[in-house]
Protein backbone atom coordinates (compact mmCIF):
# COMPACT_ATOMS: atom_id res chain seq x y z
CA UNK A 1 0.00 0.00 0.00
CA UNK A 2 0.99 3.65 -1.03
CA UNK A 3 1.43 6.89 1.29
CA UNK A 4 -0.80 8.13 -1.09
CA UNK A 5 -3.79 5.10 -1.24
CA UNK A 6 -3.04 4.94 3.15
CA UNK A 7 -3.68 9.48 2.86
CA UNK A 8 -6.72 8.87 0.59
CA UNK A 9 -8.36 6.28 3.07
CA UNK A 10 -7.88 8.31 6.14
CA UNK A 11 -9.44 11.86 4.35
CA UNK A 12 -12.17 10.56 2.29
CA UNK A 13 -15.01 12.19 4.63
CA UNK A 14 -12.94 15.09 5.31
CA UNK A 15 -11.42 15.61 1.69
CA UNK A 16 -15.39 15.08 0.84
CA UNK A 17 -16.15 18.50 2.86
CA UNK A 18 -13.53 20.27 2.77
CA UNK A 19 -14.33 20.20 -1.51
CA UNK A 20 -17.91 21.04 -0.88
CA UNK A 21 -16.79 23.95 1.82
CA UNK A 22 -14.63 25.70 -0.96
CA UNK A 23 -17.27 24.94 -3.53
CA UNK A 24 -19.81 26.86 -1.65
CA UNK A 25 -16.96 29.65 -0.73
CA UNK A 26 -16.10 29.52 -4.57
CA UNK A 27 -19.76 30.36 -5.63
CA UNK A 28 -20.08 32.93 -3.63
CA UNK A 29 -16.85 35.07 -4.27
CA UNK A 30 -17.95 34.95 -7.67
CA UNK A 31 -21.05 36.37 -6.69
CA UNK A 32 -20.21 38.94 -4.67
CA UNK A 33 -16.80 39.88 -7.20
CA UNK A 34 -19.54 40.59 -9.98
CA UNK A 35 -21.61 42.58 -7.43
CA UNK A 36 -18.56 44.95 -7.04
CA UNK A 37 -17.16 44.89 -10.54
CA UNK A 38 -13.91 43.24 -9.85
CA UNK A 39 -14.24 39.96 -12.16
CA UNK A 40 -12.65 39.48 -15.36
CA UNK A 41 -13.86 37.12 -17.50
CA UNK A 42 -11.64 35.32 -20.48
CA UNK A 43 -8.24 33.97 -21.07
CA UNK A 44 -7.23 36.83 -22.99
CA UNK A 45 -8.81 39.66 -20.74
CA UNK A 46 -7.55 38.14 -18.17
CA UNK A 47 -3.99 37.88 -19.53
CA UNK A 48 -4.16 41.83 -19.89
CA UNK A 49 -5.10 42.13 -16.48
CA UNK A 50 -2.79 39.83 -15.26
CA UNK A 51 0.27 41.72 -17.41
CA UNK A 52 -1.19 45.16 -16.82
CA UNK A 53 -1.82 44.84 -12.87
CA UNK A 54 -0.93 41.68 -11.15
CA UNK A 55 -1.00 43.20 -7.90
CA UNK A 56 -4.51 44.01 -7.83
CA UNK A 57 -5.11 40.10 -8.36
CA UNK A 58 -6.29 38.17 -5.67
CA UNK A 59 -7.70 34.74 -6.92
CA UNK A 60 -8.23 33.10 -10.48
CA UNK A 61 -10.53 30.56 -11.31
CA UNK A 62 -9.63 27.79 -14.55
CA UNK A 63 -12.37 26.26 -16.04
CA UNK A 64 -12.43 23.08 -18.69
CA UNK A 65 -14.88 20.86 -19.27
CA UNK A 66 -14.09 17.27 -20.84
CA UNK A 67 -14.57 18.61 -24.41
CA UNK A 68 -12.09 21.51 -23.20
CA UNK A 69 -8.92 18.74 -22.46
CA UNK A 70 -8.44 18.02 -25.39
CA UNK A 71 -8.05 21.81 -26.73
CA UNK A 72 -4.26 22.31 -26.78
CA UNK A 73 -3.98 26.02 -27.42
CA UNK A 74 -6.60 26.24 -24.29
CA UNK A 75 -4.19 23.86 -21.92
CA UNK A 76 -1.19 26.05 -23.41
CA UNK A 77 -2.52 29.18 -21.89
CA UNK A 78 -3.98 27.66 -18.93
CA UNK A 79 -0.22 26.10 -18.47
CA UNK A 80 1.39 30.30 -18.73
CA UNK A 81 -1.80 31.60 -16.53
CA UNK A 82 -0.92 28.68 -13.87
CA UNK A 83 3.02 29.65 -13.87
CA UNK A 84 2.13 33.41 -14.00
CA UNK A 85 -0.32 33.50 -11.03
CA UNK A 86 2.01 30.76 -8.69
CA UNK A 87 5.15 33.25 -9.18
CA UNK A 88 2.81 35.98 -8.49
CA UNK A 89 1.19 34.38 -5.08
CA UNK A 90 -2.20 34.45 -6.74
CA UNK A 91 -3.88 31.48 -5.66
CA UNK A 92 -5.84 29.42 -8.21
CA UNK A 93 -8.21 26.97 -8.70
CA UNK A 94 -9.65 24.83 -11.30
CA UNK A 95 -13.57 23.99 -11.79
CA UNK A 96 -14.59 21.48 -14.21
CA UNK A 97 -18.23 22.49 -15.16
CA UNK A 98 -18.09 25.58 -17.29
CA UNK A 99 -22.09 25.49 -17.58
CA UNK A 100 -22.20 25.81 -13.78
CA UNK A 101 -19.81 28.71 -13.74
CA UNK A 102 -22.11 30.27 -16.56
CA UNK A 103 -24.81 29.85 -14.87
CA UNK A 104 -23.45 31.47 -11.08
CA UNK A 105 -21.94 34.22 -13.38
CA UNK A 106 -24.86 35.12 -16.18
CA UNK A 107 -24.65 36.94 -18.85
CA UNK A 108 -23.95 40.35 -17.53
CA UNK A 109 -20.10 40.01 -18.26
CA UNK A 110 -19.20 40.88 -22.08
CA UNK A 111 -16.86 37.63 -21.80
CA UNK A 112 -19.70 35.34 -20.27
CA UNK A 113 -21.81 36.78 -23.19
CA UNK A 114 -19.17 35.44 -25.89
CA UNK A 115 -19.06 32.16 -23.69
CA UNK A 116 -15.24 32.63 -22.59
CA UNK A 117 -14.94 31.49 -18.89
CA UNK A 118 -12.20 29.41 -19.12
CA UNK A 119 -10.31 31.69 -16.87
CA UNK A 120 -11.52 34.34 -14.60
CA UNK A 121 -10.01 36.56 -12.55
CA UNK A 122 -11.05 38.20 -8.86
CA UNK A 123 -9.19 41.57 -8.40
CA UNK A 124 -9.41 43.76 -5.67
CA UNK A 125 -11.73 46.93 -5.94
CA UNK A 126 -10.06 49.84 -4.62
CA UNK A 127 -6.64 49.86 -3.01
CA UNK A 128 -7.51 48.79 1.14
CA UNK A 129 -7.50 44.84 0.94
CA UNK A 130 -10.83 43.29 0.17
CA UNK A 131 -11.67 41.11 3.36
CA UNK A 132 -14.42 38.29 1.56
CA UNK A 133 -14.58 35.64 3.88
CA UNK A 134 -15.30 33.57 0.78
CA UNK A 135 -11.92 34.86 -0.14
CA UNK A 136 -10.20 34.23 2.89
CA UNK A 137 -11.92 30.65 2.78
CA UNK A 138 -10.55 29.37 -0.47
CA UNK A 139 -6.87 31.08 0.53
CA UNK A 140 -6.62 28.68 3.16
CA UNK A 141 -8.36 25.61 0.83
CA UNK A 142 -5.48 26.94 -1.72
CA UNK A 143 -3.22 26.95 1.17
CA UNK A 144 -3.69 23.88 2.48
CA UNK A 145 -3.91 21.77 -0.81
CA UNK A 146 -0.40 23.43 -1.77
CA UNK A 147 1.06 21.94 1.24
CA UNK A 148 0.34 18.29 -0.10
CA UNK A 149 1.63 19.17 -3.92
CA UNK A 150 -1.59 20.53 -4.78
CA UNK A 151 -0.73 23.24 -6.72
CA UNK A 152 -3.94 23.73 -8.58
CA UNK A 153 -6.58 22.54 -6.57
CA UNK A 154 -9.65 21.00 -8.36
CA UNK A 155 -13.19 22.42 -7.20
CA UNK A 156 -17.21 21.02 -7.59
CA UNK A 157 -19.02 23.46 -7.91
CA UNK A 158 -22.41 23.20 -5.97
CA UNK A 159 -25.62 23.05 -7.53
Amino acid sequence: MTLEEIRGQDTVPESTARMQGAGKALHELLLSAQRQGCLTAGVYESAKVLNVDPDNVTFCVLAADEEDEGDIALQIHFTLIQAFCCENDIDIVRVGDVQRLAAIVGAGDEAAASGDLHCILISNPNEDAWKDPALEKLSLFCEESRSVNDWVPSITLPE
